[in-house]
């Protein structure tokens, strides 16, 4: 049912400066793949297929990654180095790709909407690559989340309990329970004060939405930071409708900063990495 995986993959990584001067964020490894590889693994490992990235400018690295070098091709063909690229060709060979720019920054809602063109009138995912998820133990989250759409069929957002000196930095929900981490969404705030945070369950960069959502983002107006938010968005659908929370399995690391990166490169080094040489 859900076939279509949406990257807003635009902004400029700030936190990562100067690297991501010239570099896209999304193109930063973890030990041997960019982060984008492990986004767009997780979404085909769902069961989805075509691949829409919203890029923006200096992000071209996005588009060759998703293509065939025959140059190094033919460098490496039969070569101890050539099995390296095998989890590339395969991502290659079974997906689609499509891409299309936002112009100008103006929030993840925002990002969103511009990849209206490329989703069409259909329910789908949007994975944020700097939010590395991994589940050793099972299914990956997105795939866990395209499940819980088959049961519901309404948008879900993945959230996680935070810290509340770390609340502020994230979209917050508050609902009411269905079962263990299992909510129906009643409110969201976008970036709340510790003091004013609703619940310490904040929302992560996995997301299945439906169409109406693009008509809610066209008539949502700037919020916090003049940004055009997604929260305020799922919040519009929330009371008209129903939006899910899901406490998700696996673990989460925000490799948009520089704690959480090392953090994920030393945990696929030691649980990932070593297992394939």
């Amino acid at each position: 049912m859900i076939t279509k995986c949406l990257f807003p993959a635009a902004g400029y990584g700030t936190r990562f400066l100067p690297v991501t001067k010239a570099m896209p964020k999304e193109m930063l490894p973890i030990v041997n793949k960019p982060l984008i590889q492990y986004a767009v693994e997780e979404a085909k490992n769902a069961g989805l297929k075509n691949m829409a990235i919203v890029t923006g400018r200096g992000k071209r690295a996005l588009e060759d990654h998703f293509d065939i070098s025959y140059e190094l091709e033919s460098q490496i063909a039969g070569s101890s180095k050539e099995h390296l690229l095998n989890s590339i060709r395969d991502l290659i060979t079974h997906c689609t790709f499509s891409y299309t720019r936002q112009v100008e920054m103006k929030g993840l809602g925002h990002a969103i909407l511009t990849g209206k063109q490329l989703i069409g009138d259909e329910a789908f995912a949007v994975v944020l690559a700097d939010d590395l998820c991994l589940n050793l133990e099972g299914d990956g989250v997105l795939a866990q989340m395209v499940k819980l759409y088959k049961q519901f069929r309404c948008s879900i957002v993945a959230v996680e309990e935070v810290p509340k000196a770390e609340i502020s930095r994230y979209g917050v929900i508050e609902g009411n329970m269905i079962t263990e981490g299992l909510y129906t969404v009643t409110n969201m705030v976008e970036k709340p004060a510790p003091e004013e945070a609703p619940s310490n369950l904040a929302i992560i960069g996995r997301y299945i939405l439906t169409p109406d959502i693009f008509d809610i983002l066209e008539n949502t107006p700037p919020g916090k930071n003049g940004e055009i938010q997604i929260t305020d968005a799922l919040l519009t659908q929330a009371k008209n409708g129903c939006v899910i929370a899901y406490k998700f399995q696996g673990r989460r690391f925000d490799c948009g900063s520089a704690e959480g990166f090392v953090e994920a490169t030393n945990f696929c080094y030691e649980n990932i990495y070593k297992n394939e040489i």
